[in-house]
């Protein structure tokens, strides 16, 4: 019998340095991940990496953190490999990047274009095979998309359009690395309160996105708090692991398909 367990595992964050999945890493060590691989972006996010890596290690797992910029298949292939060297294969690999653009598309410029297509669709593939390359048979396989997907509303298109080849992507790479064991999933959370969320909305929108929700009223700040997606995520890398191929919004109601 395949051991679903966190305990004694070796994880991958793709964006794992701040936010949603700087909480994530600091949950596994809690659960007891043997080591976690702590990616981030740009050299802006350094620090936050390393006070993730402190709080990783202060609670018991080895971890290390390796920047990069993900929108090349070689970077994508180069941060595997140099993970795998330090501390091993993975058991479960997470994917949080992603870019959000809130904008009409008569105003969207070719470079946008580019730019979402980059982070948010070519980043996950990329991810997805280089996770199918090197996480341990049984191992679970997770990437954040958006709950977007399931609604209907202009200004999104660059953003929820380049989620949307994930659900694709996610159900591929369930049937293909099915044969060892490893389930492969997608998280659409609703619009989460941190810093991404709010440069790309005025006021109105805020308070829209902040009542939109069916239990917005039980949250902290009437939107997706990243204190609720985490119990999924461990789930879905844990007991859960018989859910596959799914893209799943987790948004108290915000939208639904």
């Amino acid at each position: 019998m395949a051991d679903h367990s966190i305990k004694g595992k070796v994880v991958i964050i793709a964006g794992g340095a701040k936010n949603l999945g700087g909480l994530v890493a600091r949950d596994l060590a809690a659960q007891g991940a043997k080591a976690i691989a702590i990616h981030y972006n740009s050299p802006a996010t350094k620090a936050e990496a390393e006070a993730t890596v402190a709080a990783v290690q202060a609670a018991g797992a080895q971890a290390v953190a390796f920047q990069a910029d993900l929108t090349s298949a070689s970077a994508m292939e180069k941060l595997f490999t140099d993970m795998v060297a330090v501390i091993g294969r993975p058991d479960i690999a997470i994917n949080t990047v992603g870019k959000v653009l809130k904008k009409p598309m008569t105003e969207t410029s070719e470079e946008e274009y580019d730019e979402m297509a980059a982070v948010n669709a070519k980043t996950a593939f990329f991810f997805l095979k280089e996770a199918g390359r090197h996480v341990n048979d049984n191992g679970k396989v997770l990437t954040l998309v958006t709950s977007l997907l399931g609604a209907y509303t202009p200004f999104y298109a660059s953003y929820e359009g380049m989620k949307a080849p994930v659900e694709h992507f996610t159900r591929a790479a369930s049937k293909e690395f099915g044969e060892r064991g490893i389930s492969v999933n997608a998280i659409g959370p609703g619009p989460m309160d941190t810093p991404f969320f709010y440069p790309a909305e005025g006021a109105d929108a805020v308070a829209y996105h902040k009542s939109a929700a069916a239990l917005s009223k039980l949250s902290k700040t009437g939107l997706t708090d990243i204190e609720d997606i985490v119990p999924w995520v461990r789930l879905l890398v844990s007991d859960g692991w018989w859910m596959t191929g799914q893209t799943i919004l987790v948004n108290g109601g915000y939208t639904t398909k």
